[in-house]
């Protein structure tokens, strides 16, 4: 139980904290006003919650690689652990309207897809680690979740649908990066 798995472990922590607040209405005063864009402040603070949990994704990675602290444990946590915490939010922000059951389907398709790939993988022995494709994803997802928590703030108040495009462009990179990974590990399913 090195470093980075235990801060892998916080950020599965941090899943139910930002739930909580972003789906009680927790009355904090009035609504923020960012630029125009009034963002109720549990959704603010939930949103920074959610940022901060997702930025430790980049933490533990950062401190396996440079401290050579990469375990197979981790390479098998750290997606999971990104997996529970999108699939949390994806349904937190479909409770509330603010995004649309299908697209989350399509992304819980690929995540729970590629997770078994990996169980069957690692039953036989194997990891199989996060592609730049996977990574890159990831980013993208965690990106459209804080911007649609925090209704489009700031971006609202210039008309620029930052949350939309982003969200698009992580549904895009799921189903590339799902099917790659199939492709590329093909051969754990033949060798089981």
């Amino acid at each position: 139980m090195n470093l980075p798995n235990q801060i892998t472990i916080i950020r599965i922590g941090f899943i139910p904290i930002f739930m909580l607040i972003f789906l009680y209405p927790f009355q904090w005063g009035p609504p923020l006003d960012v630029f125009g864009t009034q963002v109720p402040v549990n959704h603010a603070v939930a949103g920074i919650v959610f940022a901060v949990a997702a930025g430790t994704d980049w933490l533990d990675g950062y401190i396996a690689r440079s401290r050579n602290l990469i375990s197979n444990f981790g390479k098998f946590l750290d997606p999971l652990a990104d997996k529970l915490l999108v699939t949390a939010a994806l349904l937190s922000l479909i409770e509330v309207g603010f995004l649309p059951a299908w697209m989350a389907v399509i992304i819980l398709s690929r995540e729970f897809a590629v997770t078994g790939m990996r169980l069957v993988a690692a039953s036989g022995g194997k990891v199989i680690a996060a592609s730049p494709l996977g990574k890159g994803k990831t980013l993208f997802q965690m990106l459209a979740i804080f911007f649609l928590m925090v209704h489009n703030a700031p971006f609202d108040a210039f008309g620029l649908p930052i949350a939309a495009i982003l969200i698009w462009i992580a549904l895009f990179l799921t189903v590339i990066s799902g099917i790659d990974y199939f492709l590329k590990n093909k051969h754990v399913f033949n060798d089981a």
